[in-house]
């Protein structure tokens, strides 16, 4: 591509994969598609570099039941992907520049809220990532059969963590927002992966933390807080759903990103009995 292609979509996410695959009525085995699909995934991050895309994410805060609770955060940022000379070769990042929150240019007190912790990091890694040849390893993969999805057919292949134990600590959130916090550290992951079964292109990925996961709380963080010693994920889960984006001038087929949606659970004991929830 020539020039750089704008597409709006309405995702959290990076762009994800085109992969062109010959069509076969048995399905490869499980490394065999992997190494096609790694193949594909890196080619495509090249070609990926000339599009811009317009993201749109929105949060929305959840009761004990899952239900709404208050008011939604909408957050729209210039998205493009980039390589990352850091990592191995052939992988991306994620890059954004936030333009609008709750539809209005964001104000320097926009940044700084506690509602802005849910924002999108400027940086990330793209959510395909895990399949490249220098990650599997992290991971083991197999078959899962055949499905439909959206009146296509598709093969699964199930993964999780070759690591299958979490170790997590409570940190603060990096750009500063108040009461807000992260983890770091190694957490298990499992989920499930849609290939197109004529194409191999990756058209929906689930995955999930599967809970309850402690999470270690420093001695520093318990005197600022007053939280007790953890802080327990209950759950994390994540589904991305992918289709096939048509360009014209010039002429380019692409699969990017349709949505993504997510949903967390975590429970924090304070030191005087209290629970609170995020």
């Amino acid at each position: 591509m020539g020039r750089p292609t704008v597409v709006r979509c309405t995702v959290t996410a990076a762009l994800a994969t085109l992969v062109m695959g010959m069509t076969a009525q048995t399905p490869p085995a499980v490394d065999e598609l992997l190494v096609r699909v790694g193949e594909r995934i890196a080619e495509y991050y090249r070609r990926a570099q000339n599009v811009i895309c317009v993201e749109k994410s929105t949060v929305q805060p959840l009761g004990f039941n899952y239900s709404p609770q208050g008011f939604a955060r909408t957050v729209e940022s210039e998205l493009h992907v980039e390589p990352d000379e850091d990592d191995a070769a052939g992988e991306a990042r994620v890059v954004r520049e936030v333009r609008k929150v709750n539809g209005r240019i964001p104000r320097d007190k926009d940044k700084k809220v506690r509602e802005g912790c849910t924002d999108p990091n400027p940086l990330s890694t793209e959510p395909l990532a895990f399949m490249l040849p220098g990650h599997r390893s992290e991971y083991q993969f197999a078959s899962a059969g055949f499905a439909k999805d959206k009146n296509r057919n598709t093969l699964m292949i199930d993964f999780a963590s070759t690591n299958r134990t979490s170790k997590l600590e409570l940190i603060e959130d990096e750009r500063g927002h108040p009461d807000c916090f992260d983890w770091s550290g190694h957490a298990a992951m499992k989920g499930r992966i849609w290939v197109d079964a004529n194409t191999y292109e990756v058209v929906r990925v689930d995955r999930r933390i599967p809970g309850p996961i402690d999470v270690k709380v420093p001695a520093a963080l318990q005197r600022r807080y007053r939280f007790a010693n953890w802080v327990v994920v209950e759950r994390e889960d994540v589904t991305i759903r992918y289709k096939t984006v048509v360009f014209r001038d010039p002429d380019e087929t692409m699969l990017l990103p349709e949505s993504i949606d997510s949903a967390a659970k975590c429970m924090a004991s304070s030191i005087d009995g209290a629970l609170l929830a995020t």
